[in-house]
């Protein structure tokens, strides 16, 4: 089968907004992009549905001695999700998980600073959440994410990219209401393979389509 090979983030967002047409002109729906590379994606399905746009942060906590292994991750609107398995099989300490803890946080505010210019997280309490990146690979990020956003108990929890590894959206979807994809390779090796251009994109045109888009405060 042949997968779509996108021209840009701007262009697989452009034909992620039509896959998700049935969510334009609703005023329960919010989009919501992880940094960077998803705000540019998510940019085009906001301004196709008619919905705002706000970004959601994920930092991973990461295990003492082992960074690779994360113990939990922390996310926009001061949201801890932690795997209390590796926490207990590798023995860390509640004083460790506050040192991590306090020390992503800090990454994570300015970094929301940085990107929006403040870190007032926006209310997606009983919105559906359309959580858009510009792909998945492992999706580590993204489930971190997924986990962070049911906290907050929203309607409806969307999963939207423009492509993912099967074995990835397999693992996701029993975790979200919907998981929209435009392309599932079997083999993948990399979101970027399916860009013929994956440059990365920058804090300031972050920064940039943020403005552009509608803020959730107006809806």
């Amino acid at each position: 089968m042949n997968h779509p090979i996108f021209k840009n983030r701007s262009h697989a967002g452009q034909l992620l907004a039509v896959a998700l047409s049935k969510y334009a002109n609703r005023n329960d729906v919010i989009v919501l992009a992880l940094p960077r590379g998803g705000v540019p994606v998510a940019f085009e399905v906001a301004k196709k549905l008619h919905a705002p746009l706000d970004i959601f942060v994920v930092r991973k906590l990461t295990t003492p001695g082992c960074e690779e292994l994360a113990m939990g991750a922390i996310a926009s609107g001061g949201i801890t999700v932690l795997n209390e398995e590796v926490i207990h099989e590798s023995n860390i300490s509640p004083e460790q998980i506050k040192w991590e803890t306090t020390k992503q946080l800090a990454e994570l505010q300015r970094r929301e600073l940085a990107y929006r210019g403040h870190s007032t997280a926006p209310k997606i309490t009983g919105k559906t959440v359309i959580l858009v990146d510009d792909g998945i690979a492992t999706g580590s990020t993204i489930h971190a994410a997924t986990l962070a956003l049911r906290q907050q108990v929203p309607a409806k929890l969307i999963i939207a990219v423009p492509t993912a590894a099967a074995n990835s959206c397999q693992r996701l979807e029993p975790l979200v209401d919907e998981l929209i994809t435009l392309s599932q390779p079997m083999y993948f090796r990399a979101v970027g393979q399916w860009y013929e251009d994956f440059s990365q994109t920058s804090d300031s045109e972050v920064r940039w389509l943020l403005s552009q888009a509608e803020s959730p405060e107006k809806t």
